[in-house]
């Protein structure tokens, strides 16, 4: 049977009608992919997966991402969960590996700017649901790109943009420390092009707050450039803000949609079960041969 889907918003985000013993078979998988590339956004209702229900949906879809990575100065280790389902919570005592980190998600974002191969997908489960808030929305970098005029098109086709962590972080925690400051700086930098060649054939902006500035740019015209990009790839019309319900499961195309947490409450029980997925091709520029992941 062929999968009954409905569409959220005219540009991204759509539902799926799918019972848990279909979506489990993996027979309806490649649909799904194909659904998730072309709107962006997926919201399954109702589906009420465990931790290994959730893993095992992940592997039909692609490879599942496992294992740690060590990275910055301070040495930390940041494991991906345990057999690949992070919890997504500021609570230390829950996740004390990223909690540090995770108020970053209240901006717009990609994840893994700081990658060569940034993550194909991420699914996204409710465990514990904020009392107030918590929405979340996302933004296609698509859409956005498709609707710019063609002369401005041309001129972003050859711009590189640096992206860092202190420039994803410290607009959500202007009164860190200097000590936490100097942790994010320690962190890797990489540097993209600012218009994704998918192996598709589609092109993305890649936008995302840890977008520090576009090389070889004046400062002021870098700063204005990026900031007007991402007003304009963030309009009503190319988003989609999800209000959970027990039971949800989300998922999301990476590498041409960004995504954001609203606000919640202080202090809030808000935790979310996650799996990614490894990504599946790097990003290349107008000039690149499109590369393969490494």
């Amino acid at each position: 049977m062929p999968l009954t889907s409905i569409e959220l918003t005219p540009r991204i985000g759509s539902e799926i009608k799918l019972g848990k013993a279909d979506l489990l078979t993996g027979q309806y998988a490649p649909n799904i992919r194909a659904l998730l590339v072309e709107r962006g956004a997926i919201v399954l209702r109702g589906a009420h997966l465990s931790d290994q229900e959730l893993r095992d949906v992940a592997r039909t879809l692609g490879d599942l991402r496992l294992g740690a990575v060590k990275r910055g100065a301070d040495g930390a280790t940041l494991h991906e969960g345990e057999e690949g389902v992070l919890k997504v919570s500021l609570d230390e005592k829950v996740n004390p590996d990223y909690a540090r980190f995770l108020f970053g998600n209240h901006l717009w974002h990609m994840d893994g700017t700081y990658e060569e191969t940034p993550p194909f997908a991420s699914l996204f489960m409710p465990y514990r649901l904020s009392r107030e808030g918590g929405d979340t929305m996302f933004a296609s970098n698509y859409a956005a790109y498709d609707d710019l005029p063609d002369d401005e098109k041309h001129r972003l086709e050859n711009l590189t943009v640096v992206h860092t962590m202190e420039a994803a972080l410290f607009p959500a925690k202007r009164n860190c420390s200097l000590e936490e400051f100097a942790v994010w700086q320690s962190y890797p930098n990489r540097s993209h092009p600012l218009v994704w060649h998918h192996k598709s054939g589609r092109k993305s902006l890649v936008l995302s707050t840890s977008a520090a500035y576009v090389e070889g740019m004046h400062a002021a015209e870098s700063h204005d450039l990026l900031q007007r990009l991402m007003v304009h790839a963030t309009q009503d019309k190319y988003t989609y803000r999800h209000k959970w319900q027990p039971g949800d499961l989300a998922i999301w195309d990476n590498t041409g949609v960004m995504h954001r947490a609203m606000p919640f409450e202080e202090n809030s029980v808000r935790e979310f079960h996650r799996c990614t997925l490894n990504g599946e091709e790097a990003i290349t520029g107008a000039d690149q041969p499109v590369a393969e992941p490494v």
